[in-house]
């Protein structure tokens, strides 16, 4: 029987000479460059064996630089890049980056949109339509006030293969679970979707925390989607804003150890490899 492959379903790249990522303000500790020459060594020194790097940069051309990194690395087995969903002509896009078999699925910075709602109100359902019909997967990059939309958007696009980012960022820093919980549970109830166990120490305090603070989320969602679709994801490099690579999968490993051994091994690795169908 051949062991289920350890996947961190969810990292970035970035490169501040080739792209703008406004998203991180002026100053910021991630404003360096982070390349899969940093990361090869922390996913060596966890286990994880193979990895899916998402987009940072609303840029075309940033997918495809991630793309020519998949090809050249041996770990990173897919991309979640970015097209613009509210081009008349993002079907013609998506021909072109689909010629990768890395290419995977699409994410919007939604969560930094002015507007909430963005997703559902922009024009911007039509390229997730075109996603949907590809049999493509899509990110939903939440905070609390977008979560009402998600529903609402499933109900244009059902048979999306979607995944909810960073269980949508609830204020853990705060210890606050309402609305967040009561938002999470309408989108739990959509079959197709998905959600990420990721991006969680950085809604905590950032000097402070410890794995008790996340224990409430965690297993929250993992009540409401179950251990079938939840993945494990670091965030790296944003996750070293609080902590270190080892340490956020240390304590997702911590807070997960109940889990029986098949169920971990979908929540580490089968449940990405079969969503973004990876070759691995």
């Amino acid at each position: 029987m051949t062991e289920t492959p350890v996947v961190d379903s969810h990292h970035h790249f970035w490169d501040l000479e080739k792209f703008d990522y406004p998203w991180m303000g002026e100053g910021s500790p991630l404003a360096v460059n982070f390349s899969p020459a940093e990361l090869k060594p922390l996913i060596n020194s966890v286990g994880v064996n193979y990895t899916v790097v998402v987009q940072a940069a609303q840029s075309v051309d940033e997918t495809r630089w991630l793309l020519e990194i998949a090809e050249e690395t041996d770990f990173v087995a897919g991309v979640v890049g970015w097209v613009d969903l509210k081009d008349p002509n993002v079907g013609e896009t998506l021909d072109e980056l689909q010629q990768s078999s890395y290419f995977k699925g699409v994410r919007h910075i939604w969560e930094s949109e002015d507007d909430p709602s963005w997703l559902y109100t922009s024009g911007a359902l039509n390229g997730l339509k075109e996603i949907e019909a590809r049999g493509l997967c899509y990110d939903f990059l939440v905070r609390p006030p977008n979560m009402k939309y998600v529903p609402k958007i499933m109900e244009e696009v059902p048979r999306l293969r979607a995944v909810v980012d960073h269980i949508a960022k609830p204020f853990i820093k705060d210890g606050v679970v309402e609305p967040w919980l009561s938002e999470m549970r309408k989108i739990s109830s959509i079959n197709g979707i998905r959600c990420k166990v990721s991006g969680m120490i950085t809604e905590a305090d950032h000097e402070n925390w410890k794995p008790e603070d996340l224990y409430p989320y965690v297993h929250h969602v993992l009540g409401l989607f179950g251990y079938d679709r939840i993945m494990f994801g670091t965030d790296w490099p944003v996750c070293t804003l609080a902590g270190t690579y080892q340490q956020v999968t240390d304590t997702a490993r911590q807070i997960l150890s109940s889990l029986r051994p098949h169920e971990k091994d979908a929540v580490f690795g089968g449940n990405a490899s079969a969503f973004y169908r990876l070759d691995v």
